[in-house]
């Protein structure tokens, strides 16, 4: 995977995310919820967990904490009664997020999707702050590695172990614009090392976006929205949306949501989502989140 590429996509990402000035420099936040008191100026809680619904949010875990992620996804709510409208059928990803400092996580997970082992670093180098005179925004990066450990198709080939492999990398850009809106930008790099043909690429540009709105002190509705640029994938492919709520219980934080995906993690939401909403090929899911401190 050519390097140059990764950093140029960051930079350019970075120059049309500053170009905003709505963005960067919108009214100032007014106090933070009482939940959310702090004596420094930093804007905690931009969303309630470290997932928007499938994709990363700019939260990270503190040190030496342990966030345990289940992860599901029932089949198509378009197959009626017999199915149980989708609950008969179901994919899921079982994983945690552990964190090695305050901004620095590292991650790994276990998908029934293609049987799929993946892993993540995940770095927050920028904080937002009260003030708008001094950091508008959060930003993380994020480098993820995934492993395809289905059986080869056709094991009498020459089969690479390299061929099992794809990678993501993102820049997350979020601010919290007030104690009940949030909102984040997601410019990712999706690579496959093994596609199924020459005229597929094998990287793909894609630009994710989500959004917070607190309903309650405990609930928020959430929407998330992956599109892929033109000209890189199948014609039956579509982009993932996803629409859900946070319901925070103590320990735990229960995300309910509506999906046209399947996959749980990045490379199958991103790239190789099939259902579209239009058609009646959506999904329930769930994410429950519970912490532990060592």
């Amino acid at each position: 995977m050519k390097i140059r590429s990764i950093i140029l996509f960051y930079l350019l990402s970075v120059v049309f995310l500053l170009s905003w000035p709505s963005l960067l420099y919108a009214q100032e936040l007014s106090l933070l919820e009482e939940d959310e008191s702090s004596t420094s100026d930093r804007v905690i809680a931009t969303f309630k967990t470290n997932r928007i619904v499938n994709g990363h949010s700019i939260e990270t875990v503190a040190k030496n904490e342990f966030d345990f992620k289940i992860s599901h996804r029932f089949g198509v709510l378009n197959q009626g009664f017999y199915d149980l409208f989708g609950l008969d059928q179901a994919t899921m990803r079982m994983g945690g997020d552990f964190g090695i400092t305050d901004n620095l996580n590292i991650g790994i997970g276990r998908s029934t999707v293609e049987k799929t082992y993946d892993g993540f670093i995940k770095y927050k180098f920028l904080k937002q702050t009260q003030n708008t005179e001094s950091v508008p925004i959060s930003a993380v990066l994020i480098s993820h590695i995934g492993i395809n450990t289905l059986k080869w198709a056709q094991p009498e080939r020459d089969n690479k172990f390299t061929s099992r492999l794809h990678y993501t990398h993102q820049l997350l850009v979020a601010r919290k614009f007030s104690t009940n809106f949030s909102a984040q930008l997601s410019p990712t790099l999706v690579h496959k090392n093994l596609v199924e043909s020459n005229e597929k690429p094998n990287d793909i540009f894609a630009l994710g976006f989500g959004a917070r709105h607190k309903i309650t002190p405990r609930t928020t509705v959430n929407i998330e929205y992956f599109h892929v640029f033109p000209n890189q994938l199948d014609i039956n492919a579509a982009n993932a949306l996803s629409v859900g709520f946070d319901i925070e219980t103590g320990g735990h934080v229960f995300q309910l949501f509506f999906t046209n995906s399947t996959a749980p993690f990045e490379k199958g939401f991103i790239t190789d989502t099939k259902g579209k909403w239009n058609d009646g090929n959506i999904r329930f899911g769930f994410n429950i989140a519970r912490v532990f401190n060592f």
